[in-house]
């Protein structure tokens, strides 16, 4: 049985890392060279690291802390934040970056993800889709969460995957911040339907949660947080504990 992935998330703004609720009122919280270095001991199983601004202020990836980051880290990268073409893959993957997340991009260009997977393979391409409850339907958002683009969340990642993406963070904005719980409900109906492994995100609180997680959405494979993990609320090496004690398989150092 694979095991499933805990992953931490550092949303980057002006070189801190932030982190808000809803996708708004951010809040600086640490160095994000010292938290990626945390998180690559402390026995996450990868790392993911977002340039929050970077669609919205129209400029690229800030590469000079991402390449901090990346000399720091000894588990898988992905990077997203302002990735709009496909020289801006080649430049973060330069960085030390092992996957590339993009969201406004592919939305902007439906041609991003196939030139990618083409060239880099599948498992280097994510998408990071931001999704809201929209008169009771899941539409995706773009420039983090600030654009409503009315696109149907589950077709939209349906032709994702089969343009070549290899792997997919659910970002649930309606739980973002939150800290109730996951959204399970936005979960199961696209884990469902996806072809390739989903990360769940958005509305972690407790160690709790994510046994919930894993036991209500099986297909899940992996579970994303920041804020517990960045107050040190949840330590990583005890929530696997609490996992395995619950029969849900991870890899315990």
């Amino acid at each position: 049985m694979l095991k499933k992935r805990i992953i931490a998330c550092l949303d980057v703004r002006d070189g801190k890392v932030t982190k808000g609720v809803n996708f708004v009122g951010n809040k600086d919280i640490a160095d994000p060279v010292e938290l990626a270095e945390y998180y690559s001991d402390c026995g996450a199983d990868e790392l993911v690291f977002y340039d929050i601004t970077a669609s919205s202020d129209g400029r690229k990836l800030f590469t000079d802390v991402l390449t901090k980051v990346a000399s720091k880290v000894f588990i898988p990268l992905t990077v997203g934040g302002g990735i709009n073409s496909f020289e801006d893959f080649d430049r973060v993957l330069k960085c030390g970056a092992d996957k590339v997340s993009v969201n406004s991009g592919a939305i902007a260009d439906r041609t991003l993800i196939r030139k990618a997977a083409k060239r880099y393979g599948s498992q280097c391409v994510v998408i990071s889709a931001d999704v809201k409850r929209h008169k009771g339907e899941y539409r995706v958002y773009g420039r983090g969460g600030r654009d409503y683009t009315g696109i149907d969340a589950v077709e939209w990642i349906k032709y994702c995957v089969d343009e070549g993406a290899g792997e997919i963070v659910l970002n649930s904005i309606d739980t973002d911040g939150v800290r109730n719980g996951f959204d399970i409900e936005m979960l199961n109906d696209v884990c469902g339907t996806a072809k390739v492994p989903v990360i769940a995100s958005g509305g972690a609180g407790s160690a709790e949660d994510f046994v919930e997680l894993f036991k209500s959405v099986p297909n899940a494979d992996a579970g994303l947080a920041a804020s517990i993990f960045h107050y040190r609320e949840v330590a990583i090496h005890e929530l696997k504990k609490l996992l395995d004690k619950n029969g849900i398989p991870v890899r315990i150092c």
